[in-house]
């Protein structure tokens, strides 16, 4: 059984996947500021932090995934991971113990390959290269984070550190196009630690907020230790945006707690907001869900449709958006913008036996005529009273063979239902030979 097959294993939900994330600590009790001991990054600790098992990380890419985009600086909203490190802290006990978990920048250690997860669903190898900044594919995104858990004893007014363990947490949402459900999983490990912090137990709880529901949460108490060991928790959520038209969101959240003997425990929250499920995919009549700022890419074959790839390829050329992920199109619904970005592009094409006026960006989109610019074109595309022209604004036209143009038309209905591309949605375009 393939990867992608044991994925779809559990009830039919399990599937290939999304998920974003912030990480806030918990508030309350006292920190090792306020008592007066050095920050826990400032402690020496055992272990040697893990190496890539291999210097070059090439993404992994499977049949009809694409190749993971780090989540662009203008879809982040809210303070994410990356801008903020803080502690939480219990409050000591009467023997003067207590413990605090820091967020901490998980830099570049290896989260997957100082071990073999025991996850339902193993994260992506490209895992590891979303540090502090969640990356993701449609229908996936992980985010992999640091902490350091430090047990504190106080004994005649002297607080003085009993044990630490750094930690890195993988967070990880998958789900389907094709599904109402969609699952996120927490996974921990310990990859340096000594004394009192190795005697800890972890586990955490799933909830939820927004347009969906929890199915199922399971992550039982398990030992930190042995070092790089992993702990996982794993979640499924459906969406109740299930009626004609609804579009919802879902933030997902993974309280994990860490307990040490009597002392009281401390809890990190880990939120995922990353995922978008919708039944209001035109000509797609069920729910699906997938990553809404990931621009997948719309691919058209240079050996069924020359022309159309021809005129395309000098179209991105001159400067028009579409080809890269930093400068996608985005698709519009709006069929009266629609017909306005038609109209001012070919309206006044020429009649030309076996030919059809052919505009890039395409009128379904934002990118269209009707938001500004000029039109431009370039030599053998039959329109000589137009002008060539360069940069990021207007649209270029070309006559360009009608069995291309009716290709385009079936290819890009295709790609909009398979891969929900909704109003607003960004994609790419591009070309296999």
């Amino acid at each position: 059984m393939s990867r992608r097959d044991r994925r779809f294993s559990l009830a039919g939900v399990r599937r290939a996947a999304s998920v974003s994330a912030f990480l806030a600590v918990l508030a309350g009790g006292v920190t090792p500021a306020e008592a007066g001991i050095p920050s826990a990054t400032e402690i020496p600790i055992a272990g040697e932090v893990p190496t890539l098992d291999s210097p070059a990380l090439a993404p992994e890419i499977t049949p009809g995934s694409d190749q993971p985009l780090m989540k662009p600086e203008s879809e982040v909203v809210g303070t994410t991971l990356a801008a903020t490190e803080s502690e939480n802290c219990g409050t000591p006990t009467t023997e003067g113990e207590f413990s605090c978990f820091q967020v901490t920048s998980p830099g570049k250690q290896s989260a997957l390959s100082s071990g073999t997860t025991s996850a339902s669903v193993s994260p992506p190898q490209w895992c590891e290269e979303s540090t502090g900044t969640p990356l993701g594919t449609r229908t996936q995104v992980c985010q992999t984070n640091a902490g350091i858990y430090t047990t504190y004893k106080k004994v005649d007014g002297v607080v003085s550190i009993s044990g630490q363990a750094k930690l890195l947490i993988i967070n990880y949402s998958y789900t389907d196009t094709g599904l109402g459900t969609f699952a996120h999983q927490i996974e921990t490990s310990a990859y340096q630690g000594w004394g009192e912090a190795l005697k800890a137990t972890i586990s955490g709880k799933a909830t939820r907020n927004g347009q969906c529901k929890v199915q199922s949460s399971s992550f039982p108490s398990k030992p930190l230790s042995p070092l790089n060991s992993w702990q996982v928790g794993e979640s499924f959520f459906d969406t109740t945006a299930v009626n004609d038209g609804d579009i919802g969101t879902c933030a997902t959240k993974w309280t994990i707690t860490i307990l040490n003997g009597s002392q009281l425990p401390v809890n990190a929250v880990y939120e995922l907001n990353e995922i978008r499920c919708d039944n209001a995919t035109p000509g797609r009549p069920k729910v699906g869900c997938v990553v809404p700022w990931f621009p997948s890419l719309l691919s058209y074959s240079a050996a069924r449709a020359p022309g159309l790839v021809r005129h395309v390829t000098l179209a991105q050329q001159s400067g028009l958006p579409g080809a890269t992920f930093e400068k996608p199109l985005r698709r519009t619904t709006d069929s009266a913008l629609i017909g306005r970005n038609r109209l001012m592009a070919c309206g006044d094409a020429p009649s030309i036996q076996g030919k059809s006026c052919d505009e890039y960006p395409f009128a379904s989109t934002k990118n269209g005529l009707a938001t500004g610019g000029n039109r431009r074109t370039f030599d053998d595309c039959d329109l000589p009273s137009i002008p060539s022209g360069t940069g990021a604004s207007g649209v270029s036209v070309c006559m360009v063979p009608k069995e291309d143009q009716d290709y385009q038309g079936g290819t890009n209905t295709q790609f909009y239902r398979s891969e929900r591309v909704i109003n607003k949605d960004p994609f790419r375009v591009g070309f296999t030979a």
